[in-house]
């Protein structure tokens, strides 16, 4: 699997750094005004990438925060 690194702007393979297991953090939306489809993208996107991950086989450790 490769994933695109903004750092880098190149698409690298993804190596995890513990074999086998990933730990996904993601800063979720501040909800102190209307909804807009920003909160919906990040929530999408990273929700399938967790599901590819476990497709994948990797032991995926996922959290998302709520201001």
């Amino acid at each position: 699997m490769y994933i695109y690194n903004s750092v880098s702007k190149i698409k690298e393979k993804f190596e995890p750094l513990i074999p086998g297991k990933v730990s996904l953090y993601v800063c979720g939306p501040t909800v102190y005004d209307d909804a807009h489809l920003g909160h919906a993208k990040s929530a999408l996107v990273f929700d399938m990438l967790r599901r590819v991950l476990e497709a994948n086989h990797y032991e995926v450790t996922f959290a998302r925060n709520i201001t």
